[in-house]
């Protein structure tokens, strides 16, 4: 876990640095500082959006009576793709908006669903119910 974790606190942004000055050197300093600028705008602007639709669509759902399970999950992907836009970067970007639009949202919560059922059914992890 220390690997992954080192690596992407150190390696993440050492490419990020390096794509920004390659970036430079081709559009102009200038125009790379407003294009990563205008990403963040734009990804807080779309954050913003999709959260209050989720919220909304979390509201409906508990007034049904139903747990909102695979809209809270939506939730998550929301916010860690409006945290990851603000970290500015354009690979980073990239999975932020990833996270934003509801068609590779879905895609990388399907990934995250077989991911727990393999865990699951391979014994790596376990749960405990609580009975009242």
């Amino acid at each position: 876990m220390f690997p992954k974790l080192l690596l992407l606190f150190i390696g993440l942004p050492l490419v990020e640095i390096a794509i920004l000055i390659k970036l430079g050197e081709v559009l102009g300093f200038w125009t790379a500082l407003l294009l990563v600028i205008v990403t963040g705008i734009l990804g807080a602007a779309l954050a913003r959006a999709q959260g209050l639709w989720i919220w909304s669509q979390i509201q409906q759902e508990l007034q049904m009576g139903r747990m909102p399970t695979e809209k809270m999950l939506d939730g998550l992907f929301i916010l860690i793709g409006g945290i990851v836009l603000l970290t500015p970067g354009l690979l980073t970007d990239l999975f932020g908006f990833a996270f934003l639009v509801p068609f590779t949202r879905n895609l990388f919560k399907d990934w995250l669903h077989r991911k727990f059922e393999d865990m699951i059914h391979s014994g790596k992890t376990n749960f405990t119910y609580i009975i009242r």
